[in-house]
């Protein structure tokens, strides 16, 4: 048994809402040959109680848009391991040290993963979409070939230095 179709796409819709707050080693497991209860486990690290926080509630807001509320909810006060149970979907946010200690990945490593692609990813910043340099769209003044970096005067030709060195006939 796989984790069902509705509760594969809560989970994407979680890990992307975490994935928006700036959570980091986001990553879904199917639990649903392991455990009864629930088909899969979002989980997402912190470095900070505050950044819990935050991810806690975008993940409840962005949840809650698909007419999906917790039913359960544990760790808010302490803020370092933050469980949001939505019955076939529960989220665990963690502070990184608390992640690293108990390795949740290792615990249910026999599990499938469900991949999860950050769709919201920032593209690096001179890149274009398709991966080539930007290209700028700045004109650039026409200079006079000298590198001097000064404009070429009015009337001036704008061969540049190639037309010099052509011998005439």
């Amino acid at each position: 048994m796989t984790a069902s179709v509705e509760a594969r796409e809560t989970a994407q819709w979680a890990a992307q809402a975490a994935a928006d707050k700036l959570a980091t080693d986001v990553s879904i497991v199917d639990v649903s040959d392991r455990l009864a209860i629930t088909d899969a486990f979002v989980l997402a690290s912190a470095p900070s109680e505050r950044q819990v926080q935050a991810i806690v509630d975008e993940v409840e807001e962005r949840l809650r848009e698909h007419g999906i509320k917790p039913v359960r909810r544990e760790g808010l006060t302490e803020g370092r391991w933050v469980l949001l149970d939505f019955i076939d979907v529960v989220v665990h946010v963690q502070h990184a040290e608390e992640r690293a200690y108990y390795a949740l990945e290792r615990l249910w490593k026999d599990c499938p993963t469900i991949p999860f692609v950050d769709r919201a990813a920032p593209a690096a910043p001179d890149a274009s979409p398709a991966g080539e340099p930007a290209e700028s769209s700045a004109v650039e003044p026409a200079t006079d070939g000298a590198d001097d970096g000064e404009p070429a005067p009015d009337g001036a030709d704008d061969a540049g230095p190639a037309a010099d060195a052509a011998p005439e006939r």
